[in-house]
């Protein structure tokens, strides 16, 4: 072993420089990652990126000049912790929401924010921001309701704006948790309770007095029918009056016990009975 040392002493440091100077020039960029060649401080090339012109696999870069900076290709989480926002109705309210985002252009990462967690740090106030901005424009209850998403759909779209100048693209910003501080919430829920039951009274009232309209209005028709029958036939109005005043007295319904009534032959309330004027 030690004659082969000494034979062969320079190709064998030769060919250990080799294989290390190999391994540390070559790098391997896989499926979900693409990668920044940096040199000298400046981005020369890149690899695997969307849209570019070389895809994942095994590349070469000079030894102890180049650098390369690795960065995630999938999508990433952007979570933001309970924050208190104050609604258009002035309520405050706690909210938990998150965004998932891509980096589309990672030299503008690189130069911008260094590393993925520095877009993460970046992006993190701009999302409190424009949360607060387009939930104290809208109302509690309207974050109950369909307009949510369009809520959301503005905050995306706002986020992404502002996440492009790290090279990152915003896909989605979901709210996961909407709710009202412990302390108020009671107290908002009397409030609703309140306003619902003046809205009942309010239309219970309305509904009164349309009813009593409709029943002027039908008592006026009446008399007025009753005033044109009178008119057009005396003695018919006159018959049919009696009629009605006879069968409200002597109806077996209008009572349970049975009773008599004695009247003189010749009493006028008897005389449509009779049959004679």
């Amino acid at each position: 072993m030690n004659r082969l040392w000494e034979d062969h002493r320079l190709s064998i440091i030769v060919a250990a420089v080799a294989i290390v100077g190999l391994l540390m020039s070559v790098y391997v960029v896989p499926e979900e990652e693409q990668a920044v060649v940096i040199r000298t401080g400046e981005p020369i090339r890149t690899v695997n990126t969307p849209g570019g012109q070389s895809d994942a696999g095994i590349y070469l870069r000079m030894p102890f000049v180049d650098r390369v900076v690795r960065v995630e290709k999938r999508l990433l989480d952007l979570e933001m912790s309970d924050e208190e926002v104050l609604s258009a109705d002035q309520q405050r309210l706690l909210v938990n929401a998150y965004a998932r985002f891509r980096i589309t252009d990672p030299v503008r990462m690189v130069e911008r924010a260094g590393s993925t967690d520095g877009v993460r740090s970046a992006l993190e106030p701009i999302l409190n921001s424009v949360l607060r901005q387009e939930l104290g424009r809208r109302t509690f209850q309207s974050m109950l309701t369909a307009e949510r998403g369009s809520a959301l759909s503005n905050v995306t779209a706002n986020l992404d704006r502002q996440a492009r100048q790290y090279g990152a693209e915003v896909v989605d910003v979901k709210i996961m948790r909407t709710d009202l501080p412990d302390a108020p919430l009671q107290s908002a829920f009397r409030r609703m309770e309140s306003d619902r039951e003046r809205e009942a009274r309010a239309i219970r009232a309305e509904g009164g007095r349309d009813a009593r309209i409709i029943r002027a209005d039908a008592d006026a028709e009446a008399a007025r029918i009753y005033a044109n029958a009178y008119g057009k036939d005396a003695s018919f109005y006159d018959f049919y009056r009696a009629m009605q005043s006879y069968d409200t007295t002597f109806a077996s319904e209008n009572g349970t016990a049975e009773s008599s009534i004695i009247l003189s032959p010749d009493n006028e309330y008897l005389q449509q009975f009779r049959g004679r004027r």
